[in-house]
C-alpha cells in the first residue's frame, strides 16, 4: 500500500511529517490523510515525494525503493545479504581511508555555504573524480558512481558518513535551501583532514574543482551530470565506467586535447 509505503520512507529519513506538509504545501492534517490512505495523491506530489526521498519515479508508484547497496571494505567483516536485489560492491581499506579526509576536507571547505547539501555534495564528489580521470588518466578517489535518476551517486558515501556521525566527525543537519528540502553535513570543528593522503596535484584539483562548482545549486549540478557522458551512456542503477569521460563533448570536458591533425 502507497501510504504505507510513503510513512515508512518518510521514518526511514527522520523526517516529520510537518516537513513533508511543507513540501507539498498542504497543512499537516491533511498529509496525515496521505499517510493513512484516506487521501490520494496529486502526480505533483507524487513526484515531489519522490524526490524527496531519492526515489525514481516509477519505483515510488510501485511502492518499492531503488535497488539496495551493501558496501565491503576489505578487511572487514562481511555484511550480511538482507535481500536478493543488492549490488555489492567490495572497497580496499585504503581507498575508504582516502576518501574519509577528501570528504572532510571538502565540508571544511564548502559545507557551509547554503547551497551545499548532499546532491550538492554528490556531484562535487563525481566531477572531482571524473574529471581528475580525464585529465591524467589516474584516479583520485576512484570511487564507484551509479546512474541515479537525480544524477550519479557515490556508493560509498552512506556507509562512511554513517560511521562519521557515530564517531562524532559530522553533524546530519536537516534544512531547507528556498522551498527545498536539504541534508546538510557540518563537520565537528575539532576535526581536522589529514592532508597527507594527497599529492599537490590531488589537493589543486580538488580545489580548482570546489572554486568552480560549490556555488551552483543543487539542480544546476544534476543538470551539468546529466549532460556528461559518463552518466548519459550507463544503464539506470548501473556503475559509471570511468573510461566515458573521453568521449566527452566540450560542454562537460575538462581536459585540452593537442590537434592531431597534420599540417
Amino acid at each position: 500500500m502507497l501510504a504505507k509505503f510513503i510513512q515508512e520512507q518518510r521514518k526511514k529519513r527522520n523526517l516529520t511529517q510537518e516537513f513533508l506538509a511543507s513540501v507539498l504545501k498542504i497543512s499537516r492534517p491533511t498529509y496525515m490523510q496521505i499517510e493513512q490512505g484516506e487521501r490520494d495523491l496529486t502526480i505533483t506530489e507524487a513526484r515531489k515525494l519522490a524526490e524527496v526521498f531519492d526515489i525514481s519515479f516509477e519505483n515510488f508508484l510501485e511502492g518499492k525503493g531503488n535497488a539496495k547497496t551493501v558496501v565491503k571494505i576489505e578487511g572487514k567483516k562481511k555484511q550480511k545479504q538482507e535481500a536478493e536485489d543488492e549490488i555489492r560492491i567490495s572497497v580496499p581499506q585504503e581507498k575508504a581511508d582516502k576518501f574519509r579526509q577528501v570528504l572532510l576536507y571538502i565540508l571544511k571547505k564548502v559545507g557551509g555555504k547554503p547551497n551545499v547539501g548532499m546532491t550538492v555534495l554528490y556531484k562535487l564528489l563525481y566531477f572531482i573524480d571524473f574529471d581528475y580521470y580525464e585529465k591524467y588518466e589516474d584516479q583520485l578517489m576512484g570511487l564507484v558512481y551509479l546512474k541515479n535518476h537525480r544524477g550519479p551517486t557515490p556508493l560509498l558515501f552512506e556507509n562512511l558518513i554513517g560511521n562519521m556521525v557515530k564517531n562524532g566527525e559530522v553533524e546530519i543537519i536537516k534544512s531547507k535551501f528556498y522551498q527545498y528540502p536539504q541534508t546538510k553535513y557540518l563537520v565537528n570543528p575539532e576535526v581536522e583532514p589529514d592532508l597527507s593522503v594527497l599529492n599537490g596535484k590531488e589537493q589543486e584539483h580538488i580545489d580548482w574543482e570546489l572554486q568552480r562548482l560549490s556555488d551552483m545549486t543543487a539542480t544546476q549540478l544534476s543538470d551539468l551530470s546529466h549532460k556528461d557522458v559518463p552518466w548519459v551512456s550507463a544503464e539506470n542503477s548501473k556503475p559509471l565506467d570511468y573510461e566515458s569521460v573521453f568521449y566527452r563533448t566540450p560542454e562537460t570536458s575538462v581536459r585540452e586535447y593537442g590537434n592531431t591533425d597534420e599540417d
